[in-house]
């Protein structure tokens, strides 16, 4: 039986996880200008920014000022990042906001690289934010980082990923994305997870965050959507990556991709297509001023 929560197409944009890795600041009033731009699309949920320390992540050190000057629509719903209890009881402060996303993970090295824990200690703070969540009335976010394979020799399987799933459903998790990372996954790895979870855990949303090489996406989408996903994570233009992986940053499966795949097979969108053709020529500028401004130093 397919999960019913899949049953309907949620895309989300993340602006934040593309703009994360740049070294390079972007002035904050840029920033606000192309997220606003971001929100007449139509996207589902809006991943804009995070609060984390600005020690590890310093490009994302203005959230709080970006989110002041975001005009909400009633149509896109906010996501921050969070990586522990003082960032998540910051953002649950806001109204505007109404998800909360935290980065657990199956992999021991990666969540020592990412946020200087165990895999006890995040499942433990995964606890406190789905309680948190519960008296704010916020919705939380579980992100399965590496999510089909590990680089670090770390143990990992379906059978892994489900007993993770499995304890956070009973701490009252029904939101998970299963994240490719750092872009190893495989059309195999990624059907298997999704067809194993789907209907193993009929009262969760699953959903695919996928880092992606610009010509190696294809497979992996097909396979998620064959086997019943139907919540994808994107950016206009791909790019980003995390930069807590110690290893070469991978970009995000570019949401023109995304967009593409579903019109071929006539899946309906709520996106704006003018307002989306304008965000995506946005994007373009926005990264070509990056890019500019590396070469001028």
């Amino acid at each position: 039986m397919i999960n019913k929560l899949q049953q309907a197409i949620r895309l989300t944009d993340c602006p934040r996880d593309a703009m994360q890795g740049v070294t390079t600041f972007i002035p904050t009033s840029r920033k606000i200008q192309y997220i606003n731009q971001l929100m007449q699309v139509g996207f589902d949920i809006l991943d804009f920014g995070s609060f984390v320390s600005p020690e590890a992540i310093p490009q994302l050190r203005d959230t709080a000022e970006v989110l002041d000057k975001i005009e909400t629509n009633g149509t896109t719903e906010l996501l921050a990042i969070v990586g522990n209890m003082r960032g998540a009881q910051k953002a649950a402060l806001f109204s505007k906001i109404s998800w909360l996303g935290y980065p657990f993970s199956v992999s021991e090295t990666f969540l020592r690289r990412n946020l200087n824990s165990t895999i006890p200690k995040a499942f433990g703070q995964a606890c406190e934010l789905l309680n948190l969540c519960a008296r704010q009335k916020k919705k939380l976010m579980v992100y399965l980082s590496m999510g089909f394979g590990n680089p670090y020799n770390d143990p990992w399987s379906i059978d892994l990923l489900a007993e993770w799933v499995d304890k956070l459903r009973r701490e009252g998790a029904t939101e998970i994305n299963l994240s490719d990372t750092i872009g190893i996954s495989t059309a195999e790895t990624v059907g298997e997870a999704f067809w194993f979870l789907l209907r193993e855990f009929p009262d969760i949303r699953f959903g695919f965050h996928l880092h992606s090489k610009p010509d190696d996406w294809y497979t992996r989408i097909d396979a998620a959507w064959r086997n019943g996903c139907r919540s994808f994570d994107g950016v206009l233009l791909g790019g980003g990556g995390c930069p807590m992986t110690g290893v070469a940053l991978v970009g995000n499966l570019a949401m023109q991709h995304l967009v593409s795949y579903f019109e071929e097979r006539d899946v309906p969108l709520k996106i704006n297509s003018d307002e989306y053709q304008k965000a995506t020529v946005d994007a373009g500028r926005l990264f070509h001023e990056i890019e500019s401004n590396f070469k001028s130093e």
